[in-house]
This record gives structure tokens, sequence and C-alpha cells, in this order.
């Protein structure tokens, strides 16, 4: 269902002395905001895979958070907290005069939906977790799985590099490609909006919140656990995980019980990216989940 589409409106916001571009697709009168991951990612693989809501009748809109894409890009980097990213995603919110919201979160997107929502309650209509956690230390038990499955002598190849700081070094890079290319998207050839965003990664906010990969979590989001948090999140929420994502299923299975009004969506023959490498277990599931929020 996916397709590129030129935005109706480019609006820029205040973000204090700073601002940040949204992006609105269609006119309907529900709207679906999108928060996509990174941290440091433009927008752009996630406002591709989802401009096409408009079809159904939805209002769509996405924005390049602080440090991304067409927004500021300033180097301070006590600005990248998943608090000051909250009330962005608040201030857009309102700047935009959206009402409730549909809001979907994608990957470190969905981590700062999950803490929006416990901010933000009375703003949203529903929750949409894609391909997300909502318990750090957990998930750092599961990659280590993911990484084992490359045998021992990698692990061990890849810790020596992880203690000496040498990420760059071509044989760590050869094993996080090939984690990339079986847990964050198992598609052959990348599609034109994913290999845009990571084109134009601003890693200030990545390594400072996240890492220096998607499979080592070193940063100030690394303790970061909501699940005892998540009965308070009481609107419709919908999770879906590609059954080979990086942010595992089992991860997807711990918000699922924390959650009171929940469903879940395993994507079959899917990584991180499942709107890409499976359209057809993607899209169906997230509008009827939406369909019967609305009705």
């Amino acid at each position: 269902m996916w397709r590129e589409i030129e935005p109706q409106e480019r609006r820029e916001v205040s973000i204090g002395e700073h601002r940040v571009v949204a992006y609105s697709f269609g006119a309907g009168e529900e709207t679906v905001l999108l928060l996509n991951g990174g941290p440091g990612l433009p927008c752009d693989y996630l406002r591709e895979a989802h401009s096409c809501l408009i079809d159904q009748g939805y209002r769509v809109v996405a924005f390049d958070q602080l440090g991304t894409g067409a927004a500021d890009r300033p180097t301070d980097p006590s600005l990248w907290t998943i608090e000051r990213y909250v009330e962005e995603t608040e201030t857009v919110r309102t700047a935009l005069g959206l009402g409730k919201v549909h809001l979907l979160g994608h990957s470190w997107g969905g981590w700062l939906a999950i803490d929006y929502a416990l901010t933000y309650p009375e703003a949203l209509k529903s929750l949409i977790l894609a391909d997300t956690v909502a318990d750090m230390p957990h998930l750092v038990s599961e990659l280590e799985k993911l990484r084992a499955a490359l045998g021992p002598e990698t692990v061990a190849m890849m810790q020596k590099h992880e203690a000496a700081g040498t990420f760059d070094h071509p044989e760590y890079q050869a094993a996080i490609t090939i984690l990339n290319y079986r847990h964050v998207c198992r598609l052959p050839e990348w599609p034109a909006p994913v290999l845009r965003s990571l084109s134009d990664w601003n890693m200030g906010p990545y390594m400072t919140m996240q890492g220096p990969n998607e499979f080592l979590y070193i940063g100030n989001l690394k303790d970061w656990n909501r699940i005892p948090d998540l009965p308070r999140i009481t609107v419709p929420t919908f999770i879906v995980v590609g059954e080979r994502d990086e942010l595992t299923p089992a991860c997807a299975m711990k918000m699922k019980h924390a959650l009171p009004d929940v469903r879940l969506n395993v994507v079959a023959n899917a990584s991180h990216m499942p709107f890409y490498e499976n359209p057809a277990g993607y899209y169906p599931p997230l509008l009827d989940f939406l369909a019967s929020v609305s009705r």
C-alpha cells in the first residue's frame, strides 16, 4: 500500500529557540500522528509508509524531530532526552490543532509514544506501538540472543570492539550488517525512503540516547522501563511486531500482558519494517483496529 505522496501542508513549529518541520496529508476528521524511530532519523521512512492511510479517510501527520531532517540540528547533548521529546510532541500536536489523535510510534518512536501517553492521556484516541518495547533491560537480553546466533567467535569479536570503542572496525561492521539484514529489514533491496532516512541520520541524538548501533544499548535510555506503568494507559492499544524483529515478539508480549485494552499483530516474514517487508500482513489489521476505535 505504501507510496510516496507529496504533503498537502509543510509547517514549521517553534520548539523553544529551535524549530521542527511537520508534514500533513489528507483532510480526514481522524488524525494519525506518526513518531518515527531513531533517535536521529528523518521521518521519511515512516511518513512514506503511512501517508497512504489518507486513502481510508484519515489525516496523517509526521514531523522531523529536533535534530533530524529539515528540523534544526543543535549540538547540545542535553537536548537529547525522552522527556524533552514528549514536550516537543505535545507542542506539535497543539500547534497544528490536531485534537485527539491516533498516535503511532515506531521503534524509538514507540518509547516516546509510551511516555507521551502516560503524560498526556487526554490527547489520545488510540495508541499504536509498532516494532517497539517498553522494557530496555529486557530488550538487551533479547538482543544477546540474536547476537549469539552469529556464533561464539563473532560474539567475542564484537565484545572486543565494544570494549575498545572501535565500532567502525570493518569486522565489527560486517557483523552489524548481517544482523541488520536479519532483524531490521529482510528485503534484498531496502526501499528508497528507508535509505533516504538512513543516509541523513544524525548520530548525535542516537549515540546520546541509544548507542552506536541497533544491537548495543549504552545511552541514557539503557535502563528505561515502563512496564509497571502500562496499566495506566487505558486507550485502545495496538501492538505490531515482525516475527524476526530486532525488538522481538517476546518484548511485544511483555507489553501485551501489561496493557488493559490491547491487540497484538505478529507479522510473518518480516522484521523491523513490516510495512515494507509484508504490507499484506501489516496494513489490514492496522486499518481494522483504527476502524474499530473510530466506530
